[in-house]
């Protein structure tokens, strides 16, 4: 049996540019009815026009439903790689004496091609937000503005912390190498925070690159915001090993520079924001300290074009009183009846007040409020009196965080911590009313709240493990806790948590 069907698709002889659209069908109906004849078995006839009809629509519903198929898979692909297109061979690692950094292996290092973003982890973080986007976080709970992230504990994790070893940071500071400096006792490192109710999203330098890429993320501040830029050039360095990065230092500036993606990691020394005689980036231990309360520009000009700022300024203001002073250090003492400049002895808090009203004030005026992301980490608590978690209540010497190998037991776990003095509320409070002033002006900043998460843990500090620039005396032998650092933070440490926090509000 042999059987011909005549399709809907007209050869090319029968298609005209013009005319009736249906006479190629015609004409094949004629032909139809010719070949027919022809067969001699079994002579099937087929309605050349209704099959014409039949198949066009055919076409047009296989011609739909590619183009579905091709516009779901555009959909399911995701963002791009955050991986930078032409990785770089090699590092180049430019370090200055003078900023207490060391580069741990020769300056420049051949180094496989850029660790896949899925090799980094990372678990912890809190923050307070002011911006109304909403972003969930990876790995489930509740997103990172729904989420009061300064509420939470610390978790003991050997699998997941410390984020990077201590060697492999090859800029890492000689005053936050404790490990380096004769620590032992490593638990500091594996402590991550997990805030109640919600989880952070892991942290992922390569995604961190990848919004900054063309851009400039600047921290400006104190010691222990430089604290914390070393902590989040460590966290970058360690996951990318094989992008080429520099360390630039010019004055109060340095730069830590990632070339594939053109953006730049920098920390500013501005320990009281404003002019002041502690301005110098080495010898800024002066006794009698005077700020320019009004005075900024001479350090926004640095900082103002950045994409991220990230400010901090609490432990410098912690005095009885501070002078304040109106007109230029470099005008000459003023003769008899002449006035070149005023200078005031100011309460502590109320010149740190006066200071935070220019900051806020340059702010608005010369910080592009579409394009700069603003932030402002508050205080670091330090441990110094040993009492305030309950050591000394027998009425023994205070010794600080000397020997402190534990953080402090939360109050759920018969912790007997009361706060002390070293973490004034009023300071917290003056930060936040100026940052609400910015926000009822259009002005975003958010409080990235480290103070409450970082009370906690007394064992987290250099201490006496950090390079010594100066001998250590007799005294100091015989009472190794009267030199102990325990302001600033041994790294890796809780500064990567402040970081984590930071990380998931940029990446939002």
């Amino acid at each position: 049996m042999a059987v011909k069907v005549v399709g809907c698709a007209p050869p090319r002889k029968y298609r005209n540019a013009g005319g009736d659209p249906e006479e190629p069908c015609r004409q094949l109906q004629a032909e139809s009815r010719k070949s027919t004849r022809a067969w001699a078995v079994v002579t099937v006839r087929i309605s050349v026009r209704s099959l014409c009809f039949r198949s066009s629509l055919l076409l047009v519903v296989v011609l739909f439903v590619v183009t579905g198929i091709s516009v779901t898979s555009k959909d399911s692909a995701g963002e791009p790689p955050s991986v930078p297109p032409h990785p770089a061979a090699a590092i180049s690692a430019t370090t200055t004496r003078s900023s207490g950094f060391t580069a741990a292996g020769p300056p420049t290092v051949s180094t496989p091609p850029a660790a896949p973003a899925s090799a980094l982890t990372n678990r912890s973080s809190e923050v307070t937000a002011a911006e109304p986007p909403t972003v969930a976080a990876a790995g489930g709970g509740r997103g990172v503005d729904e989420c009061d992230m300064s509420s939470g504990r610390w978790v003991y994790d050997e699998e997941a912390y410390p984020l990077y070893k201590e060697s492999a940071c090859r800029f890492m500071s000689e005053n936050l190498a404790c490990g380096k400096y004769g620590r032992t006792d490593l638990r500091y490192q594996h402590w991550r925070w997990q805030p109640h109710g919600c989880d952070l999203p892991r942290f992922d330098a390569a995604k961190l690159l990848e919004k900054l890429r063309g851009k400039r993320l600047a921290f400006v501040g104190d010691s222990l915001n430089r604290n914390q830029w070393v902590s989040m050039v460590c966290l970058i360095d360690t996951a990318t090993p094989g992008l080429h990065k520099t360390l630039d230092s010019t004055g109060s500036l340095v730069s830590f520079n990632v070339h594939e993606y053109n953006a730049s990691v920098d920390f500013y020394w501005s320990p009281l924001l404003v002019e002041s005689n502690s301005d110098h980036p080495v010898h800024h231990r002066v006794a009698d300290r005077t700020v320019r309360a009004a005075s900024i520009v001479k350090h926004a000009r640095h900082w103002t074009n950045a994409d991220v700022l990230v400010f901090n300024s609490y432990l410098w203001w912690r005095r009885p009183s501070i002078k304040v002073r109106w007109g230029s250090f470099e005008t000459p003492a003023a003769k008899e009846n002449e006035h070149y400049g005023v200078t005031k002895a100011v309460d502590g808090l109320r010149a740190f007040e006066l200071a935070l009203t220019t900051w806020a004030d340059w702010l608005e005026f010369h910080v592009d409020r579409a394009r700069t992301r603003l932030f402002f980490v508050t205080m670091s608590p330090t441990h110094l009196p040993s009492d305030e978690w309950g050591d000394d209540a027998g009425g023994g010497a205070s010794h600080g965080c000397y020997n402190e190998t534990e953080p402090i037991a939360a109050a759920e776990e018969g912790g007997r911590y009361q706060r002390g003095n070293t973490s004034d509320p009023a300071f917290a409070r003056a930060v936040e009313e100026q940052a609400r002033r910015l926000g009822a002006r259009g002005v975003a900043v958010r409080l990235v709240k480290v103070t409450g998460m970082s009370e906690r843990r007394k064992d987290a500090h250099p201490s006496v493990h950090r390079r010594q620039w100066d001998p250590i005396t007799d005294a100091q032998g015989r009472d190794p806790s009267s030199y102990a650092d325990c302001i600033h933070w041994c790294l890796p440490g809780v500064p990567d948590v402040w970081n984590h926090l930071l990380y998931a509000h940029i990446v939002s």
